[in-house]
């Protein structure tokens, strides 16, 4: 875990309380002028983290617009994270694998283990956070979970929000929705706390909403990451609303249990 020392001190405060709010602008995003608008909602609303596309010259324009605001960069493959680094990335990630289903790729549990190993070998000082397919069943999203700490991921995100078939209006709707990746953040956070005395932390992602990701961190995620809730809008300001709404949500339930510690009793 002495890897989070090298992330930016609010960022891993952001992670020890257990209110992370990462604003995605999508794996397969290479637009600057689409990263750079949701990386400044990002900033202005109050994230903690922006992920976007490994694309060196994407992460020097989003550090230019955005100094403060750290930078995830994902991808599915190793080789190339090194650059995106030395660009200024704080941190990598592997996956999240939505943008590949509608493409039948399928990322098997081998295959991200073998991510994982590769990266870390390429990048043994560098936070790491890796994602958890969601097609796979729940018990091999949580042996995976467990495999990945092994091997030297410092991270896990879950996934699920393509996967959910919502029926219903409203709240309930978004609820269904987001009902995948909380399933894998309940299980796989009680399956890391059951293989270690000091378990990886649980990024919630995919699907989620204002409405839910109270739930995402009751589920025992450390944080969220939120993707088309903002960067399918095409209006600045309302990205920025929406960001901050989210930051909203995950701060509510702290306060109202005393702080981001009385969160992490409360799960």
């Amino acid at each position: 875990m002495s890897r989070f020392t090298s992330l930016p001190p609010i960022l891993r405060q952001a992670i020890a309380g257990r209110r992370l709010l990462k604003v995605i602008a999508g794996l397969t995003n290479f637009d600057q002028a689409s990263v750079l608008s949701i990386a400044r909602a990002a900033a202005a609303g109050g994230a903690d983290l922006v992920d976007i596309a490994c694309d060196p010259s994407l992460v020097k324009a989003v550090a230019a617009a955005c100094p403060q605001l750290p930078i995830c960069v994902s991808a599915v493959d190793p080789e190339l994270f090194a650059a995106a680094v030395a660009a200024g990335a704080t941190m990598v990630e592997i996956g999240n694998f939505d943008a590949f289903y509608a493409q039948g790729r399928v990322f098997s549990a081998a295959e991200v283990l073998e991510l994982t190993r590769r990266s870390r070998a390429l990048l043994p000082a560098v936070v790491l956070s890796v994602t958890v397919p969601h097609r796979l069943p729940l018990d091999q999203q949580e042996q995976l979970a467990v495999d990945l700490q092994a091997a030297g991921a410092d991270l896990i995100q879950t996934e699920g929000g393509t996967s959910a078939r919502p029926f219903s209006a409203g709240s309930l709707g978004l609820i269904e929705k987001a009902a995948p990746t909380l399933a894998a953040a309940h299980a796989i956070s009680r399956a890391l706390a059951a293989a270690s005395p000091e378990p990886l932390p649980v990024l919630c992602a995919s699907g989620l909403s204002a409405v839910t990701v109270p739930l995402a961190l009751a589920a025992g995620a450390s944080g969220v990451g939120v993707g088309s809730v903002v960067n399918r809008l095409g209006d600045p300001l309302a990205m920025v609303a929406v960001v901050r709404g989210l930051r909203e949500a995950i701060e509510a339930p702290a306060r109202l249990v005393g702080g981001g510690a009385g969160v992490a009793a409360q799960a």
